[in-house]
């Protein structure tokens, strides 16, 4: 089975900073639920995890090579826990795998260290987390949308006087000087073949709005055409053929 062929509506990036506080497990619940009517792949944040390498790499100074891969070892730690907290969900280490789970109606967690490792197409750098990650795996499996969930602390609206109205509209180029997404997600974001949602993850019922109507409250980067100029997009694709999927409505 070739990547493109792994059939994923929803790539769902859930921050590791939501696990520091108390909002964890009600994200994870929404997202069981949604998992039902939508074929979803979760990408893991690093968390706790990923601040054990960080201080690790300051105390010792680690090679580039040796803290990028210990990281992403630390996103497979907390997709362990993400697949505990998730109903439904089943841990996968390989995109063949994702489609098969979502097939079967099920949420499929990605532990990332062996589909990256064997790609290796990323730079061994902090500029590359989670974030960059999860835009990689959007685009290498043809979704439609990714969603970055994080907590308020990483959420800021990088549109200078653009609070007045939600969502919020960004641009590549704004999303580059933010540090609420890391340093190399915007090239990665460049051409898009999907559109991007920022969300608050204190809030998980926006995802379910986001889900179920195409909009909610948030920053929204749509897709670009071959063109270069911005395509808004209605709601990601709607898995209704996927088992037990509940008739329309009744979420």
């Amino acid at each position: 089975m070739t990547h493109a062929a792994v059939k994923i509506d929803v790539v769902l990036k859930i921050g590791g900073r939501l696990g520091r506080g108390n909002h964890l497990r009600a994200a994870c619940g929404e997202v069981a639920v949604l998992g039902l009517r939508h074929r979803m792949l979760i990408v893991p944040g690093g968390g706790v995890f990923a601040d054990t390498v960080r201080r690790c790499d300051a105390r010792v100074g680690l090679s580039d090579t040796a803290a990028h891969w210990m990281a992403i070892l630390a996103m497979d730690q907390y997709g362990y826990l993400l697949a505990d907290l998730i109903p439904g969900s089943a841990i996968v280490r390989s995109l063949e795998d994702a489609h098969e789970v979502a097939t079967e109606g099920r949420i499929p967690v990605l532990l990332p260290f062996d589909l990256v490792n064997r790609a290796d197409s990323l730079p061994h750098s902090w500029t590359v987390t989670a974030d960059s990650i999860a835009a990689w795996v959007a685009g290498v499996v043809e979704a439609g949308t990714l969603v970055l969930l994080k907590d308020r602390k990483g959420l800021s609206n990088p549109v200078d006087g653009g609070g007045a109205s939600s969502p919020h509209t960004v641009t590549v180029d704004q999303l580059a000087g933010w540090v609420g997404v890391d340093g190399y997600c915007s090239q990665l974001l460049r051409g898009a073949g999907f559109d991007l949602w920022i969300l608050n993850g204190e809030r998980p019922e926006r995802l379910t709005e986001l889900l179920e109507t195409g909009l909610t409250e948030g920053m929204c980067m749509p897709r670009s055409d071959a063109s270069g100029s911005a395509q808004r997009h209605g709601p990601p694709g709607r898995s209704d053929d996927l088992p037990g999927t509940p008739p329309s409505g009744s979420l």
